[in-house]
């Protein structure tokens, strides 16, 4: 874990070197002042030597004012290494999130990738900064102070030697027993982001059914097993603060009683009692620190590996060594294709697909829920991998593409299609970033959005909010169709996208992509037969296999499962007519 998040310090790590150089340095100058005091007291003040007296209190005054430049410097630098940490954390997991696959992403939760890029990087990253500062500075200066009380007086120094291992075993305990209630603690917070995300986004739904209250039960509920968790691990860690006053405080105890003694025997100075003193409270403030900085390694220990989860997680397609970089044309077959979401035979939702559609065909695919009319498609542009069998796409094995080359000529409109946040122009240009305004119109003309575009007051400068939500499902699966044609592919997949349309705009849809993109191959998959019913080939899919192929007059005669929805769906609109 330790060695993947120190890759991601990288233009940082000059000021991540730099500042336990400049601790190192405001250490010395603070450990030199109570050594300066101690003189000035025994030889400058005891003996009334005014000139001893200016020239330590020159030292002094320079040793203080040094001190506090190079802490000044530490403290910027450390400020720089930690944030651009932070930064280049974010960017190393949201740059491999993009890389991966369907699968990694099924892998994690989408509240749990938001709580890893936010909370979890904000814990490592004031860790980091309390660990080049603090935990650089606090050993060193508590080193330093023992060496100076044990060239002082080398009984009192013991007294701080006791104590460190029982005070390190006591804090090991502590960490050790605290860790796991951490990770519930992040994975509890995971499914708090995940109960927030569910309830904005489907706030209308909550509204509409009245489920406010239920939706508030929901969250209390998460939200009390987080305090909870974090109630236990911080009684657990309170027992950090009164260990430590225990130990340093019976320190200061011993060290007043046997300096008293030593002082009336004249085996110590005042100086040298005053100086010891200082560098008691020196240890005491570090030793707190110390407490400090333990108490927020434990709590980022677990926020560090959800981080690592994600940045050492493997994607699970990868480019070949020699890919492919053209698409030839919009041919496509299945090879005695199977497919599992979970690369288990037993669980399969394709079995032994075989199936050949030529470049420019227009396809339909029918097939009740779960048959795997998804599935199917997803394959075309390898956002999965089969399990067994090939997927070729324009004569070649789709994993012998550079996956770009492939995705730019497979546009896929899915089910639940996203609109982000920006004008319709910026959201139409996903499909092209360099399409002229007269190539917006003439996709959107052929998705049928021009119409609805053109009464907005901002036509294409209209702005669109973040998931579509100022438009109707029936825009935006337009604007999304609209968006796939900019990308002018060689093969179009329609995965029930034009649902939430009127069988009016349905058919003037159909229309438009049979006169204007001919050569373009078409998947429909839908749920209605009059969506498909003019294909050249229609697929029925049943429990993840073919149970026929052939045009709307064939199937109708010979086989059963189309024979059933069609005349479902005919039974209903002439009982409506």
């Amino acid at each position: 874990m330790i060695k993947t998040l120190a890759k991601s310090i990288r233009e940082y790590k000059k000021y991540a070197i730099l500042t336990p150089i400049f601790m190192i340095f405001e250490v010395g100058f603070e450990i030199a002042i109570p050594y300066l005091l101690s003189i000035l007291i025994d030889q400058g003040i005891t003996n009334r030597d005014f000139n001893k007296i200016i020239i330590i209190g020159v030292c002094l005054v320079a040793a203080a004012f040094l001190a506090l430049l190079f802490g000044r410097l530490g403290g910027r630098s450390a400020a720089i290494a930690s944030s651009g940490f932070a930064k280049n954390l974010r960017e190393d997991m949201y740059n491999k999130v993009q890389d991966f696959s369907f699968i990694n992403i099924d892998k994690f939760s989408t509240s749990s990738i938001v709580t890893r890029l936010t909370s979890d990087v904000t814990f490592v990253q004031q860790a980091f900064m309390m660990i080049i500062r603090g935990a650089i500075r606090s050993p060193i200066t508590i080193i330093f102070a023992l060496i100076m009380s044990f060239s002082i007086n080398t009984k009192i120094g013991l007294i701080f030697l006791i104590a460190s291992p029982f005070l390190g075993g006591l804090l090991i305990a502590i960490a050790k027993y605290v860790h796991p209630i951490f990770r519930k603690v992040f994975n509890t917070i995971d499914k708090l982001n995940n109960v927030v995300q569910e309830n904005v986004n489907g706030i209308r739904v909550v509204k509409s059914f009245v489920k406010e209250e239920k939706e508030v039960e929901k969250f209390n509920k998460v939200s009390s097993d987080i305090y909870d968790y974090f109630s236990k691990a911080e009684k657990i860690l309170a027992f950090n603060g009164p260990i430590m006053q225990i130990t340093i405080y019976t320190c200061l105890t011993l060290i007043s009683w046997f300096g008293a003694h030593f002082v009336v025997a004249g085996t110590l100075t005042t100086g040298e009692l005053t100086s010891l003193f200082s560098y008691v409270m020196q240890l005491l403030m570090n030793l707190m620190m110390l407490s400090m900085i333990f108490v927020m390694i434990i709590i980022s220990l677990e926020s560090g590996e959800r981080i690592a989860e994600i940045i050492e997680e493997v994607p699970d397609l990868k480019n070949p060594e020699n890919p492919i970089m053209k698409v030839e044309n919009g041919n496509i077959e299945f090879k005695n294709v199977s497919f599992s979401y979970v690369n288990d035979k037993e669980k399969e939702v394709l079995k032994n697909i075989n199936l050949k559609i030529n470049s420019g065909e227009t396809v339909g695919i029918i097939g009740g829920t779960g048959d795997g009319k998804s599935s199917l498609v997803n394959l075309i542009p390898r956002l999965y991998d089969a399990l067994d069998g090939e997927v070729l796409v324009g004569d070649k094995n789709v994993k012998d593409y550079d996956i770009k080359v492939l995705r730019d000529e497979v546009s896929m409109v899915l089910q639940k299609n996203t609109l982000f946040s920006g004008t319709i122009k910026e959201n139409l240009r996903w499909g092209n970033k360099d399409a002229t305004d007269e190539e917006l119109e003439k996709v959107c003309k052929l998705a049928q959005a021009d119409e609805f575009i053109q009464k907005f007051p901002d036509k294409y400068d209209t702005y669109i909010e973040q998931g579509g939500n100022n438009v109707s499902g029936g825009q935006k699966q337009r604007l999304c169709i609209a968006r796939a044609l900019l990308k002018k592919p060689k093969i179009l997949i329609l995965d029930d996208s034009t649902s939430a349309v009127d069988t009016k705009t349905d058919s003037l849809i159909r229309k438009a992509f049979a006169e204007e993109i001919p050569n373009t191959t078409k998947l429909i998959i839908a749920q209605r037969i009059a969506s498909v019913q003019d294909s050249d080939k229609i697929i029925i899919l049943n429990n993840g296999e073919i149970d026929a192929i052939g045009n709307h007059e064939d199937l109708l005669k010979t086989n059963k499962i189309y024979q059933e929805i069609y005349y479902s769906q005919t039974k209903g609109s002439e009982e409506n007519e």
